[in-house]
């Protein structure tokens, strides 16, 4: 019979193997613990836009601007919120945007419009600054009016069809931003396609996500300097030129 110090001995033994193993297998747990961790708490895992909303105008009649609801739909698919409506309705729209902004559920306002819908931005503009919301990113496309910006606005891109009848977008001494007067005639769009070009939508989008997904990612945003007019006629024509 084995004395009873030799169990004694085998149990110690057998612990100090078992405190061994313990070691590297609660390093591996850690390990993976602390991986796991930042893919829970990315939030580039989150939705692109949910506190953005972009309200897009149409003009009149609410039939010749119908690339705007296939821009709305893009941009929904993507996880940005998007509201079609026509022009007639920017006053409530903009009413609708302050609340919704000053409830927190909105962070973010951009203004998109064709035609009429383009000319009613400047004051669609002006009203949300008398109700205390930023405009972060507004895009007009192709007002065949005279209008002229005033308040605060990030960035405002004006396209428009200089051999069709469109317009560039004033300043007053009231506005504070970026405006930028892009003519985009040399692409081969007109008042009534503007809205539907494909590479015009792609333009689009490219500014309204540049703005929406860095917000999202909480990047600062820089102010780009405004363009001379060789370099906005360059970069208008380089998207025709793709293809």
């Amino acid at each position: 019979m084995k004395p009873a110090g030799y169990f004694t001995r085998s149990i110690d033994r057998l612990s100090i193997r078992c405190r061994r193993w313990s070691r590297p297998l609660r390093a591996t747990a850690i390990t993976l613990l602390l991986l796991l961790l930042p893919i829970a708490g990315n939030p580039a895992s989150a939705a692109p836009g949910p506190d953005a909303h972009v309200y897009l105008l149409r003009g009149v009649l609410n039939i010749f601007s119908l690339g705007l609801d296939d821009i709305a739909a893009r941009l929904q698919r993507q996880g940005i919120n998007a509201t079609v409506a026509n022009y007639l309705s920017w006053e409530s729209l903009a009413d609708e945007a302050a609340a919704e902004y000053r409830s927190g559920r909105i962070k973010t306002v951009v203004l998109v419009g064709h035609s009429s819908g383009a000319t009613v931005l400047p004051d669609m503009v002006a009203r949300l600054n008398r109700l205390g919301v930023p405009v972060t990113l507004a895009i007009g496309l192709d007002s065949v009016f005279q209008t002229s910006l005033s308040g605060h606005v990030g960035r405002y891109l004006n396209f428009y069809v200089a051999n069709g009848g469109g317009t560039q977008v004033g300043r007053t001494n009231q506005f504070h931003g970026n405006l930028e007067n892009v003519d985009v005639g040399g692409m081969g769009v007109g008042h009534l396609s503007i809205d539907k070009s494909e590479a015009m939508q792609q333009r689009v989008i490219g500014a309204i996500d540049s703005v929406v997904l860095s917000r999202a990612r909480g990047t600062p945003m820089t102010k780009r300097p405004p363009e001379s007019g060789a370099a906005r006629q360059r970069s208008a024509a380089a998207p025709a030129a793709a293809q």
